[in-house]
């Protein structure tokens, strides 16, 4: 299958050109300004999930998923914090960790359901994707819940979906309009009573301190202040106890620490994911139903920490490779999916020859 390798040769090509940038870019930031190079450990922890997700997903398409997103719902339920560091009140600190946790966990459990050929099974799974998102009101997460039915919505939606292509494309342009009303909530380019309605529902603490990482980008544009360096910096991150030394907004801090280019390796790394994706040899709804969840991630990492637990990388990492990998074994046509998707799947699979 010549055409499917090529296909997936381009695709890794591409990843790893664009996590090598991220790293060395890091590195870079990191020297100038005598720093340390945090994002590193995101870049390897994003990259080791995508690997395992990839052989995983080759070799257990189905109970991979499930049970990567039973692992998500159980670490969410019983370390709902999910890492050391200060205890901070919602809704920034930890929560946002947890709904992206929670997503991630909607979007394996509904990517396995639309892989099993087992209705019984396929009933169950569907049944697991709603108890998350339940996890997530009992944990008292309005994102977690707001997000999770997101996902739930569209997955089904994703079986009717005729081509991928324009539906990742309006996921790109979802994340692309999440960081824009975050960066112009920073800059204060919203209306009156838009803004104060927007301050009022995220906190004027998580405002100013986007305002703060703002301020650091238009000053240090090229090379931002440093890795790790906007706690030290900023005056609203100094002013709030306790402090993780953070501005809760994943744009926003690489714009303030690594410049320009940081931001624009971000964006490249979301490209990349939705490419591959669009590249990918799995059905249809399956590519969709990963690409709603780490679109909701991406939006949930524009207004909070999300990014700054290696579990969440981990994770978004996991979820892609599972959605990208191509199982040993023939998937039959997703449930519900429509004749152009089944058949584009089943094209896919067998490199672009029709199924003997």
């Amino acid at each position: 299958m010549p055409a499917d390798g090529d296909r997936r040769n381009v695709v890794d090509a591409v990843g790893v050109g664009v996590l090598a940038g991220c790293a060395v870019w890091s590195l870079v930031t990191a020297a100038v300004h005598d720093a340390r190079p945090g994002v590193l450990l995101a870049v390897l922890a994003l990259a080791a999930g995508y690997a395992a997700g990839r052989i995983l997903g080759v070799l257990m398409p189905v109970a991979a998923p499930c049970a990567a997103a039973l692992a998500g719902l159980a670490l969410a339920v019983a370390l709902p914090r999910l890492g050391p560091g200060p205890e901070i009140v919602a809704p920034l600190g930890h929560a946002g960790a947890t709904a992206a946790v929670l997503i991630l966990s909607t979007g394996a459990a509904c990517c396995a359901a639309w892989t099993t050929p087992i209705p019984g099974l396929r009933l169950a799974l569907w049944l697991l994707a709603g108890g998350v998102a339940i996890t997530g009101a009992l944990l008292g997460s309005t994102a977690a819940v707001v997000a999770c039915c997101a996902v739930l919505l569209c997955s089904p939606a994703a079986g009717r979906a005729p081509r991928r292509g324009p539906a990742l494309v309006g996921l790109a342009v979802v994340a692309a309009l999440v960081t824009g009303l975050t960066w112009a909530v920073a800059g204060n380019a919203l209306p009156g009573g838009l803004a104060d309605a927007v301050r009022d529902r995220l906190t004027p603490r998580r405002v100013d301190l986007w305002r703060d990482a703002l301020g650091m980008a238009h000053r240090e544009s090229g090379l931002g202040v440093g890795p790790g360096r906007f706690g030290e910096l900023s005056e609203a991150a100094a002013r709030s106890t306790p402090s993780d030394g953070k501005p809760h907004s994943a744009p926003l801090q690489l714009a303030a620490e690594q410049g320009v280019v940081g931001v624009l390796l971000l964006a490249a790394v979301f490209c990349w994911v939705l490419f591959a994706l669009w590249r990918a040899s799995r059905p249809t709804p399956v590519v969709l139903t990963a690409g709603v969840a780490l679109t909701a991630l991406a939006a949930v990492a524009t207004t909070g920490n999300a990014l700054s637990f290696t579990t969440v990388t981990v994770g978004a990492g996991l979820l892609a490779g599972l959605a990208t990998a191509r199982p040993l074994a023939v998937e039959p046509p997703a449930s519900g999916a429509s004749d152009d998707a089944s058949s584009r799947s089943a094209r896919d699979l067998y490199g672009g020859r029709p199924a003997a």
